[in-house]
Formats: structure tokens, sequence, C-alpha cells
């Protein structure tokens, strides 16, 4: 992987982690964040700020690989993850049992950020969400690319 991809697949997993939508086209490397729809109050305000951005994607869809904000049971799964290669047993123990209850994302964040695990948390996290992106670059990387092929037909 290149420095350029490198960047690029940081960029849009930080842009995840804020909850962004992410439109990235990979021949002309412009990456398009919207924040995602269900995160919407006011539509027309919505559509004022981002209008652009959406009339864009829209008309050059083909050109874009759409990376969308992980549904609660991906982000859960990375949580899963995290708390099994934590060192401390007491804090793993902690934190498994908050996963059984009620609130599970609000407190785990709320015990991650008074733990001594706070930047381990987000750095996992990030790594995580890179490797989601870079699979779903490839992916689409090549479904633009049969894309472009059967226009050329």
């Amino acid at each position: 992987m290149g420095n350029s991809e490198s960047k690029i697949i940081s960029e849009i997993a930080q842009e995840l982690n804020c909850g962004n939508d992410c439109y990235y086209n990979s021949k002309t490397n412009e990456l398009i964040t919207i924040p995602n729809f269900e995160e919407i109050l006011d539509e027309d305000e919505f559509q004022e700020t981002f209008g652009a951005e959406l009339k864009k994607v829209k008309e050059k869809k083909t050109e874009f690989i759409k990376i969308e904000v992980l549904e609660s049971f991906e982000s859960f799964k990375i949580m899963e993850r995290f708390i099994s290669q934590i060192s401390k047993k007491k804090l793993q123990t902690e934190l498994e049992n908050i996963l059984e209850r009620k609130k599970p994302f609000q407190n785990f964040k709320n015990r991650i950020d008074n733990s001594d695990f706070r930047q381990n948390w987000f750095d996992f996290k990030l790594n995580e969400l890179g490797k989601i992106v870079a699979k779903e670059l490839e992916r689409g990387k090549h479904y633009t690319q049969q894309s472009t092929v059967v226009k050329n037909k």
C-alpha cells in the first residue's frame, strides 16, 4: 500500500469515526464527506449545506466509491475485539458486562474515557476502521473498473 493510499484510508476512517459517509473517486483522489442521513434533524438546512456535494455524487455516482458509517452491530463487534485484547482483566470484565446491559455504547465510552486505555481505544478503533475502508476501497475499485468496461463496450 502506497503512502497516498494509506493517507486516504486514514482520512476516510477518521471521517467515518465522526459520523460522515464518504464518497471517494479513486481516479481523481477526490473525497466528499457528508454527514450520515440518520443524524439529520433539519432536512432543508442539510440540503442547503450539502446540496452541491449531494448533486455531484448523484450525477457521477459510478465514479465514486461510497463508504458508509458503520452499522451499530459493526461498531459493537469492534468494541468486543478491543475488549478481548485488553491486558487488565478487571477492566476487561467491566467492559464485557457493560456490553450486556442497556446503553452499551454510551456506557462503554464513559468507562473508556475514564481509564488508562482511552488512547488505546481510539487507536484500535481507527485501525479497525482503516481495515474496513481498505476492503471497501478495493471492492469499490473492482466495481468501478467493471462498470467502466461495460460502458466502453
